[in-house]
């Protein structure tokens, strides 16, 4: 007779520092990849994979207890990537993982700007997973004696550990300033000739050493509001990040909400509160931020409206002024519910990628960022998610983040182009979002200081 499997499980009351144990566990090094995910003030750590699901475009390749499993892609739909991981047959599962920005191209039938075969989105049902509070820890794996190796991890003494020193990264005279320029420009030309209403374009900036990710994240969390956080080690993709809003949020009743930020002033810089004040002022009364964000609520409604039940789509909050570290947004909330035979992935795959990362109309976006930015996006301008079996679902805009992969840690950061941006002033925001992430970057002990640490704008 068929057996559902079922988690162990451990509570540990207690007063906890949530955020430490998550980068205890992360570098502990007892498991094969995971993910940290933050939200509502709790973190969650999930790691060694039971079900393993990855989207590369072509097919969807699941492996469960290490029974492999190749189909190919009902494009645009995301149902597959679902039964997959409910074949994991474990009672109560969550799924963890990440979605790269080249997912839309797929989800769009359009050629994508990465090599095939490049993986696009990679989730797993952990073996064992963590939820931490200030209060309560819960462990819970289907492996009994990892139940004694995580407790005994988090309770080991956590001493009074001292701040990981940054080494700055400059942000500011990066290579690459007069190409992002010109590809504004270019961008200002296309939207008054009527080509697209709106497009995020992005530059990168190397990071010149090995970074720590985990100190990386403790050091940046410390100084930053994010919406979410994360800290990922999986398919190749190591990230640490302070996502400024949700892509997608689905609870298990069926209720969708997405949170679209767009418009953007410096937090926290030269003049102090009274300064923050007056940009906060200008912000909500620019013309061409307040255009920026209404356009962006507009569209949200429109793939809200085509999502939900009839009559069920509302503003529940409108230009509010969101601060996430070093900066201050233009923030709205739009809900819904799902209409019938809809599910939270379905939502995931109407909302990504987020209007406020990409642009207005979508598939024009696509084609001026393919055209207009040097490399894929990879993560950046994807999503980290949380899949539950109960339907729900949350996932966070991958943005002020830490990348590395394939030898290479970099930075990215983007601005939201309109008719009336000017080439510096969106080169400028890009430098006051990375403002965010810069200043906090650890190198990894290993290697040695440097003389001088690299000036941060």
């Amino acid at each position: 007779m068929f057996t559902v499997r079922r988690y162990h499980e451990l509570r540990i009351p207690g007063r906890f520092e949530p955020m430490q144990l998550a980068g205890r566990l992360a570098g502990s090094g007892l498991f094969e990849g995971h993910v940290v995910y933050e939200r509502d003030g709790h973190w969650w750590f999930a790691g060694d994979p039971l079900a393993d699901v990855v989207l590369d475009g072509a097919t969807v390749r699941s492996t469960v207890d290490g029974r492999t499993r190749v189909e190919p892609w009902a494009a645009p739909s995301l149902a597959q990537v679902g039964d997959a991981l409910a074949r994991a047959d474990v009672r109560g599962w969550r799924a963890f993982g990440w979605a790269a920005f080249e997912l839309a191209y797929a989800i769009a039938g359009l050629p994508r700007p990465a090599a095939a075969g490049e993986p696009l989105l990679h989730l797993f049902v952990p073996r064992t997973e963590v939820r931490m509070g200030t209060d309560e820890l819960v462990v819970r794996t289907l492996d009994e004696h990892r139940l004694a190796d995580v407790r005994d991890l988090l309770r080991e003494p956590a001493g009074a550990p001292s701040p990981a020193a940054p080494t700055p990264v400059s942000v500011a005279a990066a290579p690459g300033r007069d190409a992002y320029r010109a590809g504004v420009a270019a961008a200002v030309a296309d939207i008054r000739a009527g080509l697209l209403g709106k497009v995020i374009l992005s530059r990168e900036v190397e990071v010149p050493f090995d970074a720590d990710l985990p100190a990386t994240y403790a050091l940046g969390r410390a100084n930053n509001t994010p919406s979410r956080s994360f800290l990922l080690d999986l398919g190749g993709w190591k990230a640490a990040g302070f996502s400024p809003e949700t892509v997608a949020e689905v609870s298990p009743d069926g209720r969708v909400a997405t949170l679209p930020l767009a418009g953007t002033r410096a937090l926290g810089g030269e003049g102090g509160g009274a300064a923050d004040a007056d940009r906060r002022a200008d912000l909500l009364s620019d013309p061409k931020e307040v255009y920026e964000h209404a356009a962006s609520v507009k569209l949200a409604c429109d793939e809200l409206e085509g999502l939900c039940a009839p009559g069920s789509v509302a503003v529940t909050e409108f230009m509010r002024v969101k601060e996430r570290g070093s900066v201050q947004h233009l923030g709205s909330r739009i809900d819904g519910r799902l209409g019938g035979g809809r599910s939270a992935l379905d939502a995931f795959a109407a909302l990504f990628p987020a209007i406020t990362a990409s642009g207005i109309p979508k598939r024009a976006a696509y084609e001026r960022i393919r055209a207009l930015e040097e490399r894929p996006r990879g993560l950046y301008a994807g999503a980290v998610l949380v899949v539950s079996d109960d339907g729900a679902l949350d996932s966070a805009l991958v943005l002020r983040a830490i990348y590395q992969r394939g030898g290479r840690t970099w930075l990215r950061a983007g601005a939201g182009i309109v008719a009336g941006s000017t080439p510096d002033r969106e080169y400028e925001e890009t430098c006051e979002k990375l403002g965010s992430i810069a200043p906090y970057v650890v190198r990894r002990a290993r290697e040695a200081a440097p003389a001088e640490p690299v000036a941060a704008h």
